[in-house]
């Protein structure tokens, strides 16, 4: 019995690091949050992730905050007339009720604005997601690639 025990535990210190790209608040679990690597001088990037909301009222996503730049967005791009066109969320984005919502290039995402020194591949961004419910969520964002795109990461 010692070595069921012995060997459950042992399993268990190697799995925890393959969840801990996701975080839970409430009714609330953020899965993956990633960003991309910047170039040199940039100031502006881009975060991705899974909101999904295992409760009975919808929440909404107002705001980023992070020590690595001036300010935080939520944005929304959108295809009108073969042009593609980014604008603020200024009253954020909803999560539904027993719904999702995924933000990735080239649709919903958060905006780092005035990053004061550029996100460099491999490490990791520390930030803070608000919600008008749950409240501040501290969350991590991975960092890929310039330009690259983060292969979707589960955990079964």
């Amino acid at each position: 019995m010692r070595i069921i025990a012995a060997t459950c535990l042992a399993l268990s210190l190697f799995a925890a690091p393959a969840v801990a790209g996701d975080y839970t608040s409430g009714s609330l679990t953020i899965e993956n949050p990633w960003t991309r690597a910047m170039p040199p001088g940039a100031k502006v990037g881009g975060g991705f992730m899974v909101i999904t909301n295992s409760g009975d009222a919808a929440d909404t996503l107002v705001a980023l905050k992070t020590p690595r730049a001036d300010r935080g967005e939520i944005h929304e791009m959108t295809m009108a007339e073969g042009v593609m066109k980014m604008r603020e969320l200024e009253a954020g984005l909803e999560v539904p009720a027993g719904g999702s919502v995924e933000l990735k290039p080239g649709s919903y995402h958060v905006m780092f604005m005035g990053v004061t020194d550029g996100f460099k591949e491999g490490e990791t961004i520390e930030g803070t997601l608000v919600f008008q419910n749950a409240g501040e969520v501290p969350i991590a964002f991975t960092v890929g690639p310039v330009g690259g795109k983060m292969a979707p990461m589960k955990h079964d």
